[in-house]
């Protein structure tokens, strides 16, 4: 079996087949956010399939490709369908395509999901710049032998989301006139949604929303030394708060209902990312 940096670089030279496009900014798109992906200017498209040694998306609203093209002139890598540990994947392999992003030459990461509200001010179809994370009630990413290549064995976590990317995306939503909440987004494994109690547990812990994805993400980005931000839809109360039960379908409906805001409040964060590199 090859090692995760054999397997980055065998991904790399797939993509290097196809285009040597260099981008600057790596964006992963969330449930129902998929047409932010069709607003790029391609300049290719590459499916997960077509990548040697990749991991495929197997969830509804996740289309499962790489575009790499301009963003308002941005030059982007977009992530249209992330991968996650729940369908069977090593964590390894779900943040194989954040290291390949930042292999292909991204130094800031957007990330975009959409998550359970457990903040008692939150409503669905809000939007909520991650803070910082709770990573703790999921396996590590980096566990195992470390790619000295791509980081540091025991990377520093201090400003897991950069401080000076998030408050120019405060600044860009605040000019947009978009409202942004804020707060600490919390990594269950899935694919089943929590209880009432371990939703309390998140709360006590900090957490303003909890969600499947993201924060293993962020892990992997900030070891690979690449600047980090975030955004979550809160698509539903999260149990124990909503008062009807939670389905995926009710999660991707509210995040495609509000989904023409927050792609506009994702394509002038890129831009605003880009202008703090």
């Amino acid at each position: 079996m090859m090692q995760i940096y054999e397997r980055l670089l065998a991904s790399v030279d797939s993509i290097r087949r196809k285009t040597d496009f260099i981008p600057a900014v790596g964006v992963v798109l969330g449930s129902g956010l998929g047409r932010y992906a069709d607003e790029v200017e391609a300049v290719a498209t590459v499916e997960y399939k077509d990548i040697e040694g990749f991991p495929v998306s197997t969830v509804m609203g996740h289309r499962g490709r790489f575009i790499l093209g301009y963003s308002d002139g941005v030059p982007v890598v977009v992530m249209a369908g992330r991968v996650h540990y729940y369908e069977g994947y090593s964590m390894p392999e779900v943040v194989l395509p954040i290291r390949l992003m930042g292999m292909l030459g991204a130094k800031a990461l957007l990330l975009t999901n959409a998550a359970g509200g457990v903040n008692g001010n939150f409503r669905p179809g809000d939007f909520m710049l991650i803070t910082d994370h709770i990573a703790a009630l999921v396996p590590s990413p980096l566990i195992g032998p470390n790619p000295d290549q791509l980081g540091d064995r025991f990377p520093d976590m201090s400003s897991a989301y950069d401080p000076q990317l998030r408050e120019a995306i405060r600044a860009a939503a605040l000019a947009e006139g978009i409202p942004l909440q804020q707060g600490v987004y919390c990594q269950f494994t899935g694919p089943a949604f929590e209880t009432p109690q371990e939703v309390r547990m998140a709360r006590i812990l900090g957490a303003d929303a909890v969600g499947m994805s993201t924060a293993v993400e962020c892990v992997a980005a900030n070891h690979m030394g690449l600047r980090v931000c975030g955004i979550s839809c809160i698509s539903n109360l999260a149990a124990g708060i909503s008062p009807v039960p939670l389905s995926h379908q009710d999660v991707f409906d509210t995040a495609s209902r509000v989904e023409p805001l927050f792609r506009r409040l994702v394509r002038e964060s890129v831009r605003a990312v880009y202008k703090e590199l």
